[in-house]
């Protein structure tokens, strides 16, 4: 097991032709400990892919350091960082078979050939292959085959284990069912592995950590968990979550002695919540300022008949998904979603009585999209 520290990371794609030069890594600081999965999660274009491969040697560093169990790589060559990397696209040898696929790395570096066999049939026992070493990837399935790219980066025990989207070529059913493989690897291995991808129920569920990116940036690193209950910013409250966090423009005051956040509206009657007591002790610094709101769907009560911190919202659509419904709502201007246990599904353009919890609500600054903390 080994850590990889980035230190100050650039990448600068050079100016070619009309095409302008492009900063796709701007100067980021992470790192990945030593036996962690660590996954960088982010939209198309936000540069994560670019910072893996600048990690496994692909891509030239244009600035900055990369760290690998204490030693600077910047200038080593991709098969002397010891690690192994699984692709989008698996990558095998159509000719080969699968033990062959998996072995032939081993054999380029000359090791014996009783090593080999040893390796080859240790990580297929754990990836359950044994029975498909001898077929050629043709007579396999996707997700086998792509078992068979994860086999052949674990037989060479590497640092590091580099995964770039793998998953996204398998379909819907394949990809959780893989996701929960790699996941239960990382378990069995304690290997340090870093994940790239831009589907964030894949970093909620496999992480340890999770690093998320924007626009070449860091925006935040921790735990799936904290990363969902406590976005430390805009982006990241609406990119994380399945629904995302609802966000609703708006201001704090102070009205009969209570601190309240109102709707912001142009037209029509703003909705007003009182604020917690954890939210009044933040709302101080903020008063008057434009502020949004985020606000989990689960965190919303729907149909609960009147009463305190209640108002009505119009039912756009409901989506029924089995044990639980998602219910699109709009006040007089804004949209939100909430998430309620399967029940009698109402119908389109009916008025809802809707209740905020904001136990676990949070404040942002909507000029510097930072929460307020």
């Amino acid at each position: 097991m080994s850590s990889v520290v980035l230190s100050q990371l650039s990448k600068v794609y050079p100016a070619s032709g009309k095409t302008p030069a492009f900063h796709a890594v701007k100067g980021i600081d992470l790192e990945i400990r030593s036996g962690e999965f660590m996954v960088l999660v982010g939209p198309s274009g936000c540069g994560k892919s670019t910072t893996l491969r600048m990690i496994a040697g692909l891509e030239e560093i244009t600035s900055g350091t990369i760290a690998i169990d204490g030693r600077v790589v910047n200038d080593v060559a991709p098969k002397d960082r010891d690690i192994a990397m699984v692709f989008q696209n698996y990558a095998l040898y159509p000719h080969m078979t699968v033990y062959e696929n998996m072995a032939f790395g081993l054999k380029l570096r000359k090791m014996p050939r009783a090593e080999i066999d040893g390796r080859v049939r240790e990580a297929a026992a754990l990836l359950g292959l044994e029975s498909y070493l001898d077929r050629k990837p043709k007579a396999l399935s996707g997700g086998q085959r792509q078992r068979v790219a994860v086999g052949r980066a674990i037989v060479r025990k590497p640092k590091v284990f580099l995964f770039d989207e793998p998953l996204s070529n398998l379909d819907a059913k394949m990809r959780v069912s893989m996701r929960t493989e790699i996941a239960k690897l990382h378990a069995r291995l304690g290997a340090t592995m870093v994940y790239v991808t831009h589907d964030q129920v894949e970093a909620m569920t496999m992480g340890t950590r999770i690093c998320v990116m924007q626009d070449g940036r860091i925006m935040q690193v921790a735990p799936p968990l904290e990363v969902y209950r406590r976005p430390r910013n805009l982006f990241v409250a609406g990119f994380m979550g399945s629904p995302p966090m609802n966000l609703l423009p708006g201001t704090v005051r102070e009205e009969g002695g209570q601190m309240v956040f109102v709707e912001t509206v142009r037209e029509g009657a703003p909705f007003k919540l009182a604020l917690p007591p954890r939210l009044v002790s933040l709302a101080g610094a903020v008063i008057g300022r434009r502020l949004m709101l985020g606000v989990r769907a689960e965190q919303i009560r729907v149909d609960e008949g009147p009463g305190t911190g209640c108002f009505e919202a119009m039912l756009e659509l409901a989506e029924p998904l089995g044990a639980e419904t998602y219910l699109h709502l709009r006040t007089a201007e804004n949209t939100f979603t909430a998430r309620v246990q399967a029940q009698r599904t109402p119908s389109p353009n009916t008025r809802l009585p809707v209740r905020f919890d904001l136990e676990e609500a949070h404040l942002f600054d909507a000029e510097s999209g930072l929460i307020v903390e």
